[in-house]
């Protein structure tokens, strides 16, 4: 930005923000669900879905009971689904065509689909260097954005949205999601860091978390672990209802009849965002900062001193809060960060980390009840996934810069299943409602 644009900016701030600004109290008066949430932060209800629940709460003698988060995907509650898996076994793609085709497939339906996704991997023929490397940065959320869009020139009927055309188009992006990431990563390293440039060609016969780790690392190597490690933090990010923001901005998108490329990208402009799905970076900011402060990570009371004074805002970041606590919709706690815990701790043995997960689990303890004690909670406070995940994308070696690509290489099913489900139940734009609290003004000049 110019030093005169900048300039210009700075100083019609003062005007925007008095001519924007609209009174709290207009919200209330008006009835208006902010975030489209009721005064008890439940979602407002504007659509059905068939693809997954969230339970939260259960009711009882008419009332609402706050009870251990339940996730399920078309019908099977995911941890169930990962209790299905053997030890080592990858899941991803089973569970991906789960939630697009809305049954467990087959050993055959599995097989096809498997080698469908492996046979769609690789990137277009000088894609990698026309559009990945032709401008890189550090904001690989951008940079995997451009290259959706981007592959739109290579489809043959981008702007096709009959089902088989859309799923087809889907599938490919799924595919393609983990070379996206990866790319984009070292492009960044290579022309930003200076560092060694590697792009691996993925492995058409191995599943998306080994692909992934595959294309990231030097060597190509990881063991079983590491892999079923981020198998399963995949398979828990892969889909989360239609009321979260990036979800529901696919079916904004795809409701004004848009092309699956240009609903994928918008997804993943809603999904880059730090309220959305940055939350696990924030959670290594904060981690980083007690580790820094808190000398025995095994002394409880030293971590509940510090962690108050992150709550009273005398630490960190100021802001009075504990990353990685509370979720807008689970009360008691996250079926998700309760089946991924087993191989937090696996990997955290496998890597020798255990004194860093010990800070974690004494945090997980501790900060509800400290969250509490200094404010009114009109629900329980858990752990949620992004307290975790994190700590295992740090042990895998991955990149923060990665951190949100990779949700996003989970999510795109969810995205996609979404978007196909759109199509076939609804044939109506979604146009919420705005009311005009404008005033009316005359000329007199």
């Amino acid at each position: 930005m110019t030093m005169q644009m900048n300039d210009y900016t700075k100083r019609h701030e003062t005007t925007c923000r008095r001519n924007d600004t609209i009174a709290p109290r207009l919200y209330e008066e008006y009835g208006v669900n902010l975030g489209l949430r009721d005064e008890n932060g439940n979602g407002v209800l504007t659509g059905l879905t068939n693809i997954s629940r969230i339970v939260s709460y259960k009711i009882q003698n008419g009332q609402k009971v706050p009870c251990d988060g339940e996730l399920w995907y078309r019908g099977y509650r995911v941890e169930d689904i990962i209790h299905s898996f053997g030890e080592y076994e990858m899941g991803f793609e089973k569970v991906a065509y789960l939630l697009l085709m809305g049954e467990w497939p087959s050993a055959d339906e599995y097989a096809q689909f498997f080698e469908l996704i492996g046979e769609n991997r690789l990137l277009p023929i000088n894609f990698t260097r026309d559009v990945i490397m032709k401008k890189p940065g550090a904001d690989i959320m951008n940079t995997m954005t451009r290259s959706i869009l981007s592959l739109a020139a290579y489809d043959d009927t981008p702007m096709d949205i009959c089902i088989p055309n859309c799923l087809a188009q889907c599938i490919r992006l799924i595919s393609q999601f983990p070379t996206l990431a990866t790319y984009s990563y070292h492009a960044f390293n290579y022309y930003v860091n200076q560092a060694s440039m590697i792009i691996h060609i993925p492995d058409s016969k191995l599943s998306t978390a080994e692909n992934l780790l595959r294309m990231l690392r030097p060597d190509r190597q990881y063991t079983k672990v590491e892999a079923k490690s981020l198998d399963t933090a995949l398979l828990l990010h892969m889909e989360h209802g239609g009321g979260n923001n990036s979800t529901f901005t696919t079916r904004v998108v795809t409701s004004s009849g848009s092309d699956t490329y240009s609903t994928i990208a918008a997804a993943m402009s809603s999904l880059k965002g730090p309220k959305h799905g940055g939350a696990n970076i924030k959670v290594m900011e904060m981690i980083a900062d007690i580790r820094s402060h808190v000398k025995d990570y095994a002394d409880k009371d030293e971590v509940a001193a510090y962690l108050s004074k992150i709550l009273d805002g005398d630490a960190f970041d100021g802001k009075k809060l504990i990353y990685g606590m509370g979720h807008a919709v689970y009360t008691k706690s996250d079926p998700r960060e309760r089946a991924f815990k087993h191989h937090v701790i696996q990997l955290a043995e496998e890597k020798g980390r255990q004194q860093d997960l010990l800070l974690y689990q004494n945090i997980e303890e501790l900060a509800p009840g400290l969250i509490s004690s200094r404010r009114r909670v009109y629900k329980d406070v858990s752990a949620n996934v992004d307290f975790y995940s994190g700590f295992v994308y740090e042990m895998l070696g991955i990149p923060q810069e990665l951190y949100t690509a990779i949700f996003a290489v989970a999510r795109i099913v969810g995205w996609c299943a979404h978007r196909i489900e759109e199509l076939i139940c609804t044939d109506k734009i979604i146009r919420p409602a705005y009311m005009s609290v404008m005033e009316e003004k005359t000329f007199d000049f």
